[in-house]
């Protein structure tokens, strides 16, 4: 298993694996509820539009699907870009954001996928940015090596994290230019995720850390001791890692 979510309801979670095949499975009682079948490569990210109507799986075949829940089955391919996609992000679009009008009539079955982005961290060295709904380019930026996840941050500000140790942070309104860019290490960057003012990353040394005010005040996490942190998720004043030695670490930040 690649990658794994909650849907908004917190009854159900939705995973990807390197079968590519992507599950939602019961929390309740563990069973797997639906298969959604239709990559050639595993999946590594996925993301869940609105409410949970629709989600979006990224793999290794290059390509982007995005799914219907409710009857099990594929909307269409929205990218095929011809490289590995590490890791997808779903965000609502700011206002002044254009993001093109589809080609053809949505489907009635694709709800919520109106003003949303869809970006794209690829093993290419790109970083991609559509409109769900438009199929439509946004914007293309190319980093410095494989980029490996990515996340929305606001309606125009985002994030995305390099297999060289880079966290671009760009402006989708220009974004030809970085707004900046993080370098704590050289190990690759695993996980990105907001997190209150700012976000929390981690890294394959072993290192976890958050971000918060303007970007210019740090917390480091301790305790991987220099496994690689793969995924990091919150919840309230809490985050949790999973580690590559076996362990989910949670931390209570009663400060922030």
């Amino acid at each position: 298993m690649e990658s794994s979510e909650f849907f908004p309801s917190g009854l159900v979670v939705l995973s990807g694996g390197m079968d590519a095949q992507l599950k939602i499975w019961s929390a309740e009682d563990a069973s797997c509820v639906v298969t959604f079948k239709g990559h050639k490569g595993g999946i590594l990210d996925t993301a869940i539009v609105d409410r949970g109507r629709n989600v979006v799986s990224g793999s290794r075949d290059g390509t982007v699907r995005l799914w219907d829940c409710g009857r099990s089955a594929c909307l269409g391919v929205i990218a095929d870009c011809g490289s590995s996609i590490n890791g997808v992000a779903v965000g609502a679009a700011d206002n002044s954001i254009n993001l093109g009008s589809p080609e053809h009539t949505p489907s009635e079955r694709e709800v919520g996928t109106e003003s949303k982005m869809l970006l794209l961290a690829r093993e290419d060295k790109k970083l991609q940015c559509l409109g769900l709904q438009s199929r439509q380019p946004v914007f293309l930026f190319i980093g410095s090596d494989a980029f490996n996840c990515c996340t929305f941050l606001s309606g125009f500000l985002l994030l995305a994290g390099t297999q060289d140790g880079n966290i671009y942070q760009l402006d989708v309104r220009s974004p030809r230019a970085p707004v900046q860019v993080i370098h704590r290490s050289g190990a690759p960057v695993l996980s990105l995720l907001k997190f209150k003012d700012g976000f929390v990353a981690s890294q394959g040394d072993g290192s976890c850390f958050i971000i918060q005010q303007d970007l210019d005040y740090v917390i480091e996490l301790t305790g991987a001791d220099c496994d690689p942190v793969y995924k990091v998720a919150t919840w309230e004043k809490q985050i949790y890692t999973c580690c590559r030695d076996g362990l989910v670490r949670r931390y209570q930040l009663s400060d922030l």
